[in-house]
């Protein structure tokens, strides 16, 4: 039977499908990462991502569809990580933008909705790439507005998004040679269609923990990453937090009560999460009659690690915090400029403190900072200009969109690497204007080339680099230079590419991985190569990367 609206409670029930799909494919997702560094985390951002929007649904209940849209898209944003993140939350919020308003979703509003996402995706990107999920949105809404022409039903549409989007998907190779060189699709494009597959799964009603997709890992679902952050509550709606599990199901007990139990839960209250097999079942909610919760449950077996907690009280605490703080931080007068940088590593970080950056996020290789993060830490400045140092490529977006968050004004410089960020903080002049400042340190960071040395996650060739798992790769401002059995071997090879005569500073950052003696060693040795260079030398405590070594 045709399918033709979907009110707001489906729509919700859409979303956390493809949240719950997409978090449990996250590592197969990670995997197609083109470069075999061990900092690939294109799924991992796009899982944290919807799953930001996840926790935004399971804490409010909704009157139609364009609410849940628009909580979507809140949440989405707040937590979107990496470009992946950033471009799958841009999808979410032209989706948004085409329901805004509507109780129900139909055939027309669910053409308007993908268009939208797609517009708004690609406008978000300063240079649009085709071969990545820019591709699979644009051609997704391009086949689903053709579709809609012809039919009202939306499973037939929901079809056609999954169908159209996977044909697409495997074209990405031909359009991108450096995805046909490492024999991948695009990482960005597969994950989106995961999130797809479990969106049409849940209009459907097939669970979502039957439905397949490509090299899938080990499941891991959503309630099981479920984490209920209260401080994030803006209203409480049910004062009570209800947590316990079901730990000895009577020997009769069916899967269709499980699902009932969740049922008559949501009557009760929000929040819902119920979980589990025939042996234990795990459950929370947030409600007004606790005792009522543990009564429908009784109905199942044993109860045990019962926990309630009063929201109410947490709230009024939280309040009262809030408004301590922002008093405190009303009495702080701003200063013109302020700068924000992301790292990771003790070292880094005091390095970028010690060259006057007022807040250092923490982030990088393996843990990208989300768009809130970063927007936080604008506004947590007090200063009336913020230049933001990313010091990755797969932060500048987010920043980007951060800087979009706050009232203040903020120059993105776009540092690719730590040293780039270093030398731009560096060529800050407090005595400049925001616009002289901004000129200045991107032409510093420019200057700077940068080769960092790490491993290899997997066997591969690319580049016409033969490439095993294992193996110490060096790679100059990005791309692979050189391969090799010897960290040091590596990183003085990868220093011929990079010096010239007009070099005059080498500066070497250490990772967790590399001891001070090793460090310094290299040092020496290339203070002896490069006699009319400085060498300088740095405890980095960057993870994964054994060193990160700038020229300038």
């Amino acid at each position: 039977m045709p399918i033709t609206t979907v009110d707001g409670l489906t729509l919700k029930e859409m979303f956390l499908s493809g949240a719950a799909l997409l978090d449990k494919n996250r590592q197969a997702v990670d995997a197609l990462n083109v470069f075999p560094v061990p900092d690939g985390d294109t799924g991992t951002n796009m899982s944290q991502t919807i799953l930001s929007a996840a926790r935004e649904l399971g804490s409010r209940s909704f009157s139609g569809a364009g609410d849940v849209a628009s909580t979507v898209a809140k949440g989405a944003l707040k937590g979107a990580r990496g470009n992946s993140g950033v471009i799958l939350s841009q999808i979410l919020r032209g989706i948004a933008k085409a329901l805004e308003g509507s109780d129900l979703m139909d055939a027309p509003l669910f053409a308007k909705a993908m268009r939208l996402g797609a517009d708004t995706a690609y406008k978000a990107v300063m240079k649009p790439k085709e071969g990545t999920i820019l591709t699979v949105i644009r051609v997704i809404a391009e086949e689903v507005e053709r579709e809609a022409a012809k039919t009202d039903d939306l499973v037939e549409l929901m079809n056609v998004v999954v169908e159209r989007g996977d044909a697409i998907l495997r074209r990405t190779p031909e359009m991108l040679p450096v995805l046909k060189q490492a024999g991948v699709v695009d990482s960005g494009g597969k994950g989106l269609m995961v999130f797809f597959t479990g969106f049409r799964a849940a209009l459907v009603g097939e669970p979502v923990e039957d439905t397949a997709t490509a090299e899938t890992v080990a499941p891991k679902p959503l309630p099981g990453e479920y984490v209920d952050d209260h401080d994030h509550l803006t209203e409480i709606t049910y004062a009570y937090c209800t947590e316990f599990i079901v730990s000895h199901p009577r020997p009769d007990m069916k899967d269709s009560e499980v699902a009932r139990l969740r049922k008559r839960l949501e009557r009760i209250g929000d929040c819902v999460i119920v979980i589990g097999d025939l042996e234990v079942v795990k459950v929370h909610v947030h409600t007004n009659d606790p005792g009522k919760a543990l009564q429908m449950a009784l109905e199942l077996g044993e109860l045990d690690a019962i926990k309630i907690d009063n929201m109410l009280e947490e709230f009024r605490e939280r309040q009262a915090k809030q408004k301590a703080e922002e008093e405190a931080k009303a009495a702080v007068p701003n200063k013109p400029f302020g700068m924000v940088a992301v790292a990771l590593g003790e070292g880094i970080s005091g390095i970028f403190h010690d060259l006057g950056v007022d807040k250092v996020v923490d982030g990088g290789q393996t843990m990208n900072p989300t768009i809130k993060d970063l927007a936080d830490a604008i506004d947590e400045t007090h200063a009336d200009e913020v230049f933001v140092l990313p010091n990755n490529s797969n932060i500048i977006l987010a920043a980007q969109q951060a800087a979009e968050l706050t009232e203040k004004k903020v120059y993105v410089v776009p540092t690719k690497s730590v040293p780039m960020g270093i030398s731009a903080a560096v060529a800050f002049v407090p005595d400049a204007s925001g616009e002289e400042n901004f000129e200045a340190m991107k032409e510093a960071a420019m200057n700077v080339h940068t080769a960092s040395i790490t491993y290899a996650v997997r066997d591969t060739n690319f580049d016409g680099h033969d490439i095993h798992e294992g193996d110490i790769m060096g790679l100059i401002d990005n791309k692979i230079s050189c391969v090799g059995q010897s960290v040091e071997e590596v990183a003085k090879e990868s220093l011929k590419e990079m010096v010239s005569d007009d070099s005059e500073l080498i500066t070497i950052f250490y990772g967790q991985e590399t001891s001070k003696e090793s460090a310094e060693a290299l040092r020496d040795e290339l203070q002896a190569l490069y006699e009319d260079c400085d060498v300088t030398l740095y405890e980095g405590d960057q993870p994964l990367y054994y060193y990160i070594i700038s020229v300038e």
